[in-house]
């Protein structure tokens, strides 16, 4: 078996939003958090950690144009809209094993536009929370 230090590189990463091949995403990040809380008995020190909910959170950067794409089939209000993200890493023509995540039930919090002197692109931020995220192997 030979060791293959290669990293996966943004040029290996797919992202399909809503069932749509965004070629305008500049951005993806997301994350599970699980409520814990160290349990204190006898002494100064924790006994345990016990844990409580878990919530799932993210944020997509995407050029005006694709949000424009995910707007309109979302009738108009990204933030009514309940989709799903899958996000798969690798590029098998380099040999890479694809890993594939999908962010379930995606609800967009906020929506905001913003533009500065000298911008060559308008880029769009959507913070979002979800439902769950399953590996898809």
């Amino acid at each position: 078996m030979a060791f293959d230090t290669r990293e996966y590189e943004w040029a290996d990463v797919t992202v399909v939003i809503g069932g749509i091949d965004s070629k305008g995403i500049r951005q993806v990040k997301y994350k599970k958090k699980v409520e814990s809380e160290p349990i204190y008995a006898k002494g100064r020190e924790p006994h345990s950690i016990q844990t409580g909910n878990s919530s799932y959170e993210g944020e997509l950067e995407l050029l005006q144009s694709d949000y424009d794409a995910l707007e309109l089939a979302a009738g108009g209000d990204i933030t009514r809209s309940n989709i799903g993200i899958l996000v798969a890493y690798g590029n098998p023509a380099n040999g890479d094993a694809i890993r594939t995540d999908l962010i379930r039930g995606v609800k967009f919090t906020e929506t905001e536009r913003a533009a500065k002197q000298g911008d060559k692109f308008m880029p769009r931020t959507l913070p979002f929370i979800a439902l769950g995220i399953q590996r898809i192997v």
